[in-house]
């Protein structure tokens, strides 16, 4: 193929290589030119254009784009005409796109004449939806490297769309202490939600304790009966291969293919089989409709492809997924109007690791440590604010003078912290839907910081409690959810929400803050003047 100027007596069955407007007269780019443009041309005054000639052994480029779309498109991928050098690829149905990537960078790699380009692998597609397109650079090339190009290819198409079954899908969520139904419902409607789009159905919803034997039990059922993919929901987060999922699989008589996988959110995926079924143990970021590793799985199921350990080490490069939002459907909307929450401030322990004094009336940035903690609950969001009293009940009460709060007394203070908190929730109004307890003792925690919590958990529905982080280290203040009230008023001793939190599983939003004030409470002298030096800028 010769490309340049050519004079315009000699350009009858050239290519224009660039549009021509010679007063009325045009000529757009990519046309042949017939004897009839040639006169226009040359009437119009124009001697010469830049054009392509073709030379024997030459194929135009819309011949050769569709030569090689119609090689690179396999089962479930449709090709369009050819235009300007260009062939594009759909999706003949729902599914998800399957690329042979080696085959695709070894025909990229043929000549610079000739690409190809594709949705990334294992994307889930709609029917219509473009999925790759094959494009000719120059207007011609030599019919060899079409030739060579296709050589290239294996005998399997490497561009195709693996359809959707009517797949239809068993639901299993293990149940703890404090995990509200609500969460399960909706952990369901979520699930339904991202089965549409591959016209796949739940087969079932088996609810168990979150213990090995009933979930065997139920796993060995589903897995015998017409679910086609079985997903276990855990109250608790899979963490070890001796966690209760993976051993419900195993003694169910299933094999575990591998815990974990490189993306998030989505890291504590199981994947494994029971009588040829996947079954899939869902991380907890599955319950939300937000985009995660487990609809990759999921996708890759529904389509009918294997997933392998291997298919699972891979997903690392992108999977980073955090600011992904794309979800089946819009996130369900939040509560209708803001939820209530109240404050509520520990201040009744009796300071025994600060020795004679009471920490609390301590002075720090020349008011008594308390007061901080008070004036940050007032300053937020939180309605009332209650303050549990104890030990020197009065003297705290004085510190705590002209502020807008509830003072109640826990006569025995001295049994521990959980009569302490039952005393508060005892007091809170009705209509409050949840508390944010803060501790006496740590005067730097802000206004901010518990309007954040108070923030997240008018935005998350199903959380049982919200909890800040600080480099993954969960702190203070609590939001605690009015459907811990119950199990709250069981605690004893010194038992905070600790051990509820962590039963509560991954109803248990948790908030990463970078504030070190989450982190801060003053125990003993030695904390206090640290606190007091750092206030002070010594």
């Amino acid at each position: 193929m010769k490309f340049g100027p050519v004079a315009i007596a000699d350009a009858e069955g050239c290519v224009a290589a660039h549009s021509v407007r010679a007063g009325d007269v045009i000529v757009r780019k990519g046309a042949t030119l017939g004897a009839a443009d040639v006169v226009r041309l040359s009437s119009a005054g124009v001697t010469e254009l830049v054009a392509v000639r073709f030379e024997p052994g030459d194929i135009d480029e819309n011949s050769a784009a569709a030569r090689l779309a119609a090689a690179l498109a396999g089962p479930g991928v449709v090709t369009e005409a050819a235009f300007t050098g260009r062939v594009n690829l759909f999706a003949a149905s729902a599914g998800v796109l399957t690329i042979d990537v080696a085959a695709i960078d070894t025909f990229n790699r043929i000549d610079e004449a000739i690409t190809a380009a594709t949705l990334p692998a294992m994307k889930a597609v709609v029917a219509g939806e473009m999925v790759g397109t094959v494009k000719i650079i120059p207007y011609g090339l030599a019919e060899s490297l079409v030739e060579e190009a296709l050589a290239s290819l294996p005998d399997a198409q490497p561009i195709a769309v693996s359809a959707y079954r009517p797949a239809r899908v068993g639901v299993i969520s293990t149940l703890l202490p404090g995990l509200k139904p609500s969460v399960v419902d909706k952990t369901l409607r979520v699930m339904a939600e991202r089965l549409a789009p591959a016209g796949a159905t739940l087969a079932g919803d088996e609810r168990v304790p979150h213990e090995v034997a009933p979930l065997t039990r139920a796993i060995a059922a589903m897995a015998t009966g017409p679910a086609e993919i079985v997903v276990i929901f855990g109250a608790s987060a899979i963490t070890d291969r001796r966690d209760v999922i993976p051993q419900a699989l195993l003694e169910a008589g299933g094999r575990i293919e591998h815990l974990g996988m490189p993306v998030d959110p989505g890291n504590l995926l199981l994947i494994g089989e029971l009588a040829g079924k996947p079954v899939i143990g869902a991380p907890g970021c599955a319950r939300s409709p937000k985009e995660n590793g487990f609809d990759w799985v999921l996708q890759r199921c529904l389509a009918g492809i294997p997933v392998s350990r291997s298919d699972i080490q891979a997903m690392g490069v992108g999977g980073l997924l955090m600011e992904i939002v794309s979800r089946p459907q819009p996130r369900a909307p939040g509560r209708s109007e803001p939820a209530r929450v109240a404050g509520m401030v520990l201040a009744a322990g009796r300071s025994t690791r600060m020795g004679q004094a009471n920490k609390l009336l301590q002075p720090v940035r020349g008011k008594p440590m308390v007061r901080h903690a008070v004036e940050a609950q007032i300053a937020s969001s939180a309605s009332p604010v209650i303050v549990v009293t104890g030990h020197q009940s009065d003297e705290v009460a004085a510190a705590l003078g002209g502020l807008d709060v509830r003072l109640i007394h826990n006569p025995d203070f001295a049994t521990g912290l959980a009569s302490s908190v039952k005393a508060g929730l005892r007091a809170l109004p009705e209509d409050a839907r949840g508390v944010i307890v803060s501790l006496g003792d740590m005067p730097n925690v802000t206004a901010q910081v518990i309007d954040r919590l108070a923030q997240v958990f008018a935005e998350r529905t199903e959380a049982l409690a919200v909890v800040p982080t600080l480099f993954g280290q969960r702190g203070n203040p609590v939001l605690l959810s009015r459907e811990l009230f119950g199990a709250v008023a069981k605690l004893s001793g010194d038992q905070g929400a600790r051990r509820l939190l962590d039963e509560a599983g991954e109803a248990v939003v948790e908030v990463a803050l970078d504030d070190p004030a989450i982190a801060l409470d003053v125990d003993t002298p030695e904390a206090l003047q640290a606190l007091s030096e750092v206030s002070a800028g010594v």
